[in-house]
């Protein structure tokens, strides 16, 4: 939905407007992340009672009245060695082990580098936006 504007407003005011909603935005934002880390902190206390308590039974699930508690292992996996983890892909022709996702910044720094080098495929959506900076006054 676009908004409609009934009379074109001059840019210095459209800009504290602008800046104002922005902050707004921002409020928001803050005192939402602050109530969603209360929140998730009280959930991690009652998560490790729950834990000692599914140890202390040896249950990967204990049934309750209000829902079923279930105990299972998260196995994060990560690198500190790149070209080894590279390496290892490339010869194991195992590039299903990296997610798909281009890296925004290193691709457009290297089209301007090499604009006569474009990968098969290759997707562009360009549009102009907005910034305001607010001033220093």
């Amino acid at each position: 939905m676009e908004a409609e504007v009934s009379e074109v407003l001059p840019p210095d005011v459209l800009a504290g407007i602008y800046i104002k909603i922005r902050d707004a935005e921002a409020k928001l934002t803050a005192d939402y992340e602050e109530k969603k880390e209360e929140l998730r902190s009280q959930r991690d206390v009652i998560s490790a009672q729950l834990l000692e308590i599914c140890v202390a039974n040896n249950a990967t699930s204990i049934k309750t009245t209000v829902g079923t508690i279930m105990r299972k292992v998260d196995t994060r996996y990560w690198t500190n060695d790149w070209e080894s983890m590279y390496t290892f892909i490339k010869e194991n022709d195992v590039y299903g082990l990296l997610e798909r996702r281009i890296h925004q910044t290193n691709l457009k720094q290297f089209l301007e580098e090499n604009p006569d080098k474009l990968p098969m495929g290759l997707q562009a959506d360009s549009k102009y936006t907005i910034s305001v900076r607010r001033s220093k006054a």
